[in-house]
């Protein structure tokens, strides 16, 4: 667990563990997992592999932006053959 005098964020980073961010050098948009090794780790809102992020690059979302991901996936899985 990290402490707050521990926390390996940058003081202008507002995004917390748990919240949903984009990371903007890939367009992608996924809830933060966890900071390790000065790299922030985001997974798909649907679910799927994690995958790593430069703080800089990754900015919190609001609410009706992270929905559109989440119904694109609760679409695509209504089409799959039961």
């Amino acid at each position: 667990m990290t402490h707050a005098s521990e926390d390996p964020r940058p003081r202008s980073l507002a995004v917390d563990i748990g919240s949903t961010a984009r990371d903007t050098a890939r367009e992608r948009v996924g809830r933060v997992m966890a900071y390790e090794g000065g790299r922030m780790w985001l997974r798909p809102l649907g679910g799927g592999c994690e995958w790593a992020a430069s703080p800089e690059d990754v900015e919190p979302v609001t609410l009706s932006e992270s929905l559109g991901p989440l119904v694109a996936e609760a679409n695509r899985r209504s089409t799959e053959p039961r």
